[in-house]
């Protein structure tokens, strides 16, 4: 495994990257995920990080963790920082020996709305101008949201997007709001979440989905009746409080293997 930390301006990103041999395939490329963790963009929560990436490396996936800016830095820094990780990625595709088809972008909770931002802004005049290089270099292939942050309006969890925001909260909220962001150039998308999760409701997630179906943008989506917000990967490996272990839940990391593997 390559495992190795990049300065990305004020974020990290770290690597995980699977070995290949000539036993089995010298020349095989996988996919990749990146990994946006949560915390309401005023920590970085550590169950949504190495567990997450050894969890994808278990299932045929190069891994790399994102640890973005978080308040007091605001918007747009956090998803500057991960286009240019995604630059990083696919300028590396042929030494990390990666698919460069199946990059996906992967978030949880306020990282899920990070992950989402770049999915609907990839190919806004604003990223464009804070990057060089052409903008499919930073474009995701496909989103995974798990429990993502996404609108703004009754359902919001509204201290991520303050968080996010700052003092310009009151100009952008309406932006932020990503289910009206979406169109037909967002990638293909994956996304689950919880009935029962109280700190960001589902409907953040249905509004997602329903606004992806209208422009006709493959999704798929699993909504499981129980569980608290923030179940990682609702194992004991990511938490010791039973409330946040589902035996129904832990399935998903399979459920998305299955949808790469048949979609992207």
């Amino acid at each position: 495994m390559i495992q190795e930390k990049i300065e990305i301006d004020k974020a990290e990103l770290t690597t995980y990257i699977l070995d290949n041999y000539p036993e089995i395939d010298l020349n095989r490329k996988r996919p990749a995920v990146v990994i946006c963790p949560g915390g309401a963009y005023k920590l970085l929560s550590d169950t949504e990080t190495e567990s997450i990436a050894v969890k994808m490396m278990s299932l045929g996936f190069h891994a790399f963790i994102l640890r973005y800016s978080i308040k007091p830095v605001i918007f747009p820094q956090s998803l500057i920082e991960l286009a240019k990780s995604m630059q990083v990625i696919r300028r590396n595709a042929e030494k990390w020996n990666i698919d460069e088809n199946k990059i996906i972008v992967a978030g949880f909770s306020a990282g899920g709305h990070l992950a989402a931002s770049l999915g609907v802004f990839w190919n806004e005049a604003f990223l464009k101008e804070q990057l060089f290089g052409n903008e499919q270099e930073w474009k995701p292939n496909g989103l995974l949201l798990c429990y993502p942050v996404i609108t703004s309006g009754p359902f919001a969890h509204g201290s991520s997007l303050q968080n996010l925001l700052g003092e310009n909260y009151d100009k952008l909220k309406v932006k932020m709001s990503l289910e009206n962001q979406i169109t037909k150039d967002t990638p293909a998308t994956f996304i689950w979440h919880t009935v029962e999760d109280q700190s960001v409701p589902v409907e953040n997630s249905l509004l997602f989905a329903n606004k992806l179906q209208s422009v006709g943008v493959p999704f798929e989506l699993h909504i499981f009746p129980k569980g608290i917000h923030g179940l990682s990967l609702a194992t004991s490996e990511t938490t010791s409080d039973p409330q946040k272990i589902d035996k129904a839940v832990s399935n998903w990391p399979w459920l998305f293997k299955i949808w790469v593997t048949e979609n992207l």
